[in-house]
């Protein structure tokens, strides 16, 4: 793992996989894998392939948000019933959360996307914005918590 990470190159890379075919939460897993080179399997990817327009085209929670609060987890997540450390996890999320909130206007993809073909060049402009938005989001939060970490 690298904590050496380039803020830009990372956003191009989700951004880039994202217009490859990757939706928003797989694009966020594996910008974040790549960038911070995490020996995470692709299985992590595959397990967010049904958050994409809001829980596989339900229209709740956006994709990008849903894969960067997985990100986050898996630096600062629990493995352990009843494990405290919990609390710090939810704080973060939290964090993202509320960023995602006011920065992109709302969590939900029905309401963040309303009056938007599915597949518009308008629709796609919008998400790639948010996926980038997020990714960077998410980065920072773990690198300042890392930080945080090294220092006790």
């Amino acid at each position: 793992m690298t904590t050496n990470i380039n803020m830009e190159q990372l956003q191009n890379d989700a951004v880039e996989i994202f217009h490859q075919g990757f939706a928003c939460s797989e694009s966020v897993i594996y910008a974040i894998k790549k960038n911070f080179e995490l020996d995470m399997s692709d299985d992590a990817i595959a397990m967010s392939s049904g958050f994409p327009w809001g829980l596989g085209g339900g229209g709740c929670i956006c994709g990008a948000l849903a894969g960067a609060t997985m990100c986050i987890g898996y630096f600062f997540g629990r493995k352990t019933p009843g494990d405290p450390k919990i609390n710090r996890c939810f704080a973060m999320t939290n964090e993202l959360h509320d960023y995602f909130k006011e920065t992109c206007g709302g969590t939900c993809c029905r309401v963040l996307t309303r009056g938007m073909e599915k597949n518009s060049p308008e629709r796609k402009a919008q998400c790639t914005k948010f996926v980038s938005l997020t990714v960077k989001k998410t980065a920072e939060i773990i690198l300042r918590e890392l930080e945080k970490d090294e220092e006790k």
